[in-house]
């Protein structure tokens, strides 16, 4: 058993620990420092995680942990969302006596994230979503004498205590069915298993699931959660649990016997998911709601990979490639919301373009990526989506999400010509000055044009030598 395997784990472990011990006797004015200290551990963490690519797939810690490149790749997505939201967060903390915990508390949620992705034992799986949530529910809260967050906060939990209950009974009865909690053994003993006991087990575990991915059924917490947290935990929130729990998801229903219904159960949520955000989005007159209802509709897409993860080998390629996308582009758009400090209501957005120009032009670029417009990366990452689910078999889902996707673009519009168009209603304040915020919605939005102009000329390439067959 390699204890050099869980490098990355230990050092966010220790990291957290220490800020815990620092917070509790250091003064208010050096409560700051804190954020340095995440930070230092955040680029130890993904250092290693960085070296740990390249080895040949493997299980380590008797089977049950995962070091290959889905693991691998999701721990990049987890610790980067983490580094930003850590890098957001100081100039938003400011005003916060003693704000020490609340980086501990960042890094004990990428904790329980972390082992979500790499889990390939279901008792494993709970730990991390446990931990995950654990962490994650004061965070929201973090604003008390904020309405909106002790109500975000509230629904968070409630939703979390019923879903994670939910995951703990399915683990219960597949553990129940086969006497192991191991994949592999699952794997071997789920074929003879009774049906209906199967059944229940797998619908439990993937409503547990669809909390932290924030999908149907387990979905309500994130629109609260994204108008009340701060808007450095709603942007870390909105992504990182979402990387853990699709990789989760996609192991799990590799366990399951093939000529199972539960592609189609997952086909049905995801259009549910996707349909019921992009609806719902459309109806908000806050941006951060807005974000967050659509957090809800980028879920449902992603779940088009975890449907055909069985059939195509590029499933899951095509999933990490998306979420990356859809990592880089929400949280340049919840930059510039950390940015703009003021309200978030769409009115504060009115005629934004001639106070603030740099702020909305990188905000139009991260809507318009979320969309999926060419050549930003949101295009790259929904095209492979639709490609591997159409050659799987799946055709119709991919028209209903590309449907979907014409409806996104009305609520994501509205939001651009608010900014453009509007009278202003008044000024909004905003975060001093350039910043890390500013900074680091800069850096976003260069990312988001130059990989996807990147995508977009090596997928030209791969067409321009796939030339028709002799």
């Amino acid at each position: 058993m390699p204890v050099g395997d869980l490098l990355p784990e230990i050092i966010l472990l220790l990291g957290a620990v220490i800020i815990v011990l620092f917070a509790a006797f250091a003064p208010h004015e050096r409560q700051t420092w804190a954020a340095g200290l995440a930070l230092v551990t955040l680029a130890a963490a993904m250092a290693f995680a960085v070296a740990q690519w390249g080895a040949s797939p493997r299980l380590t810690f008797s089977g049950v942990w995962a070091l290959d490149g889905p693991a691998i790749v999701a721990k990049w997505l987890i610790l980067l969302s983490g580094a930003i939201a850590v890098l957001l967060s100081p100039d938003w903390m400011r005003s916060d006596p003693r704000h020490g915990e609340y980086y501990a508390l960042c890094l004990f949620a990428l904790l329980g994230m972390l082992m979500m992705a790499s889990a390939t034992d279901s008792m494993e799986l709970v730990v991390g979503v446990l931990l995950s949530s654990t962490a994650s529910y004061p965070l929201v809260a973090y604003h008390r004498g904020f309405p909106p967050a002790l109500e975000a906060g509230m629904k968070y939990f409630l939703i979390g205590a019923l879903t994670n209950a939910l995951l703990v009974i399915g683990v219960v009865v597949l553990f129940g069915l086969v006497g192991d909690t191991d994949y592999r053994r699952l794997a071997e003993a789920l074929g003879e298993a009774d049906p209906w006991a199967l059944s229940l087990a797998t619908a439990c575990v993937v409503i547990g699931l669809s909390f932290k991915l924030a999908a149907f059924p387990g979905h309500a917490w994130m629109p609260d959660t994204a108008q009340g947290a701060p808007a450095p935990i709603a942007a870390l929130l909105s992504v990182a649990p979402k990387v853990a729990a699709a990789v989760a998801l996609a192991r799990f229903v590799t366990v399951l016997p093939p000529g199972q219904v539960w592609p189609a159960v997952v086909a049905g949520i995801a259009v549910v998911t996707m349909t019921l955000g992009n609806l719902a989005a459309l109806q908000q007159s806050d941006v951060r709601r807005l974000l967050g209802w659509s957090s809800v509709s980028q879920s449902g897409y992603a779940l088009m990979a975890v449907v055909v993860v069985g059939s195509d080998a590029r499933a899951l390629p095509a999933l990490l490639i998306f979420l990356g996308s859809y990592v880089l582009a929400n949280l340049t758009a919840f930059a510039v919301v950390t940015h703009l400090r003021g309200r978030t209501e769409l009115t504060d957005y009115h005629g934004l373009t001639r106070s603030q120009p740099l702020a909305v032009a990188i905000l139009i670029v991260a809507l318009l990526s979320l969309v999926g417009i060419p050549p930003l990366i949101g295009f790259f990452g929904k095209f492979l989506l639709f490609e591997v689910t159409i050659d799987a078999g799946y055709t119709w889902l991919a028209v209903i999400a590309a449907l979907n996707t014409l409806v996104s673009l009305f609520y994501y519009l509205r939001v651009i010509a608010a900014t453009m168009f509007k009278p202003a209603r008044g000024a909004v304040h905003v975060l001093g000055g350039w910043s890390w915020v500013t900074l680091l919605a800069s850096v976003g939005l260069l990312l988001v044009v130059s990989l996807g102009v990147e995508g977009g000329l090596a997928m030209m390439s791969a067409l321009s030598f796939a030339g028709p067959s002799a």
